[in-house]
């Protein structure tokens, strides 16, 4: 693999596969994403998620979606301001205090008193290798069953025809 594998994946501008290739790769390794199967459905995940590597912030408007992780004690936000503070950052947007603290016990990171860290390319693509491994999403992809991946990552079929569309690209610049 490398950034020209990337960019074709996801169909990005050289420089922007360039800054993001060691970050990715590393975290790929890491979390046993090697396989032609496994990086295609990563990648094609994470370049939905991220606007094909473009935001690592959950844009804030806040919609009325986003104004309801205010408060929501299963999102471990239960401090005013949390919803924001603790909203969806890192490739796969990671999303509420909880899931932050979480996190930081894995990495070894104090994502919770430094949530911002998130949107730093390494610990944005490796929160979502974490991610990826923490939810076993490795043997799904061995699966094919790329739907199911949506679902575990998205909880529904959020921007399905986009991961598809996605997903054929980067099969095919892998070689899947």
């Amino acid at each position: 693999m490398s950034h020209l594998v990337l960019a074709a994946a996801l169909g990005i501008p050289d420089q922007r596969a360039r800054a993001w290739f060691p970050h990715l790769y590393a975290a790929m390794v890491h979390y046993g994403i090697t396989t032609k199967a496994r990086q295609a459905a990563f990648l094609a995940q994470v370049g939905h998620e991220s606007g094909r590597l473009r935001y690592v912030s959950e844009i804030w408007g806040p919609t009325p979606a986003q104004a309801r992780y205010e408060g929501r004690a299963d999102l471990g936000n239960t401090q005013s301001g949390d919803g924001f503070r603790y909203r969806g950052r890192g490739l796969l947007q990671i999303t509420g205090r909880a899931n932050y603290r979480s996190l930081s016990r894995r990495l070894g990171v104090d994502f919770e008193a430094n949530p911002e860290l998130l949107a730093d390319f390494k610990w944005a693509a490796m929160s979502a290798g974490d991610y990826w491994d923490s939810r076993k999403l490795n043997a799904i992809a061995d699966a094919g069953d790329f739907e199911r991946l949506t679902r575990k990552i998205n909880g529904g079929l959020n921007g399905y025809a986009d991961r598809l569309k996605l997903w054929a690209m980067c099969k095919e610049a892998v070689g899947a």
